[in-house]
């Protein structure tokens, strides 16, 4: 029997705030959801990911199949099980990862040949074989194979991409049969509006098909192929259309966008899932996001700094250490600095994202994203 449902509960303009159920629980948009990549938020306990409010994880179909493999994780019992957390998981399909090792990249209407970055071992994707190894990872959300491309790219080279997408989201679609989990099609399309809305044609049409046929459609959508190297400008001259294009009854997933700015801007245009490693990747590097703009812990002028890391942030971290400390642990290289920027950056899109929530559930949202646009923190990302 079919899980899954996506209810809209209010919007204010193009923004909207909604709710999607899943076989592991309801995730309520816009949101963001942390990456972790090997099944692991980096540094992050399960239960300090629950306390900061994350709804929902995503974890990396490509560096799971390769280490440890899909068999063991579905020999645990799926990735819920193996990585003790039980909220909703969403996988990718690795192709982004994939397409980036375009050195080693074999492709064909059939599928994908590739080196392992883990032994250099010859692989070979197809979209059944890519579906198989998501279904075996056991996430509440799975992602079609795609073509990502990258930009600048041709305009022949995106079209291609565009088609190839669209038989392996076809071909995606025929070869999950798992009840429990959600397949998203992903929109590709480059910066040529036109051939996004060509592609979203395709998932359509694939769609009505396969119901048509007694089968299945898509449960959601991704919006792929952006912030692949375009300025954030140019990706917001069709980010918005392409967005609205989709059906209104299904999420729409703006993949690898992790930006503040960003996250706000799409929000205003209709957009409701993101994802991104970079608040805990930047974390790493001792930057931290604030309400005022992204802080550089290893600045010498917060060496006698004992203050929250941020006035208006009520996270763990903020609640509970000063900015010298942080800066002490950041500059001697141990592990809890960025443990603490990670839990704190996490925290300040989750946040953002609720906050954007309540404000369009309120119909507020368009006086708080002109706040927030005019904000220093808006001009600082």
């Amino acid at each position: 029997m079919k899980l899954f449902s996506f209810d809209t509960k209010a919007t204010c303009g193009y923004a909207r705030a909604s709710e999607f159920v899943t076989s592991h629980g309801v995730v309520r948009t816009p949101l963001f959801m942390p990456v972790g990549t090997h099944a692991t938020v980096k540094g992050m306990l399960p239960s300090t990911l629950e306390q900061i409010g994350a709804q929902i994880v995503l974890a990396n179909t490509y560096h799971l199949s390769m280490r440890p493999g899909a068999d063991l994780v579905a020999e645990a019992g799926g990735l819920h099980s193996f990585m003790n957390w039980n909220g909703p998981i969403l996988t990718d399909s690795g192709g982004f990862q994939v397409f980036s090792l375009a050195h080693t990249l074999k492709l064909s209407n059939d599928g994908i040949d590739f080196l392992s970055i883990y032994g250099g071992d010859h692989v070979h994707w197809t979209p059944e074989i890519n579906m198989d190894i998501q279904q075996k990872l056991g996430a509440d959300i799975i992602m079609q194979l795609d073509q990502c491309t990258p930009y600048p790219a041709t305009r022949q080279f995106v079209s291609d991409a565009v088609e190839l997408s669209a038989s392996w989201a076809r071909r995606c679609l025929a070869a999950h049969t798992r009840e429990d989990q959600a397949l998203f099609g992903i929109v590709q399309g480059g910066m040529e509006l036109d051939l996004r809305m060509r592609s979203i044609q395709h998932l359509m049409h694939i769609g009505n098909e396969s119901i048509e046929a007694g089968g299945r459609t898509f449960d959601g959508f991704g919006i792929g192929g952006y912030s692949v190297g375009e300025d954030h400008d140019t990706m917001f001259k069709t980010l918005g259309r392409v967005a609205r294009a989709l059906p209104a009854n299904k999420p729409r997933y703006l993949m690898g966008v992790g930006n503040p700015t960003t996250l706000m801007r799409a929000v205003h245009e209709g957009v409701d899932m993101f994802d991104c490693v970079l608040p805990t990747r930047t974390a790493r590097m001792g930057t931290a996001f604030s309400s005022t703009g992204r802080m550089n812990m290893r600045n010498a002028k917060y060496t006698h700094d004992f203050t929250s890391l941020d006035h208006e942030c009520h996270c763990p971290v903020c609640q509970t250490y000063t900015r010298a400390y942080i800066r002490h642990l950041i500059k001697s290289k141990e592990m809890l600095g960025a443990i603490l920027l990670s839990t704190h950056n996490l925290y300040y899109l989750i946040n953002l994202m609720n906050t954007a929530r309540a404000a369009i559930i309120d119909g507020t949202f368009e006086e708080f994203y002109q706040e927030w646009m005019h904000s220093p923190a808006a001009n600082d990302y």
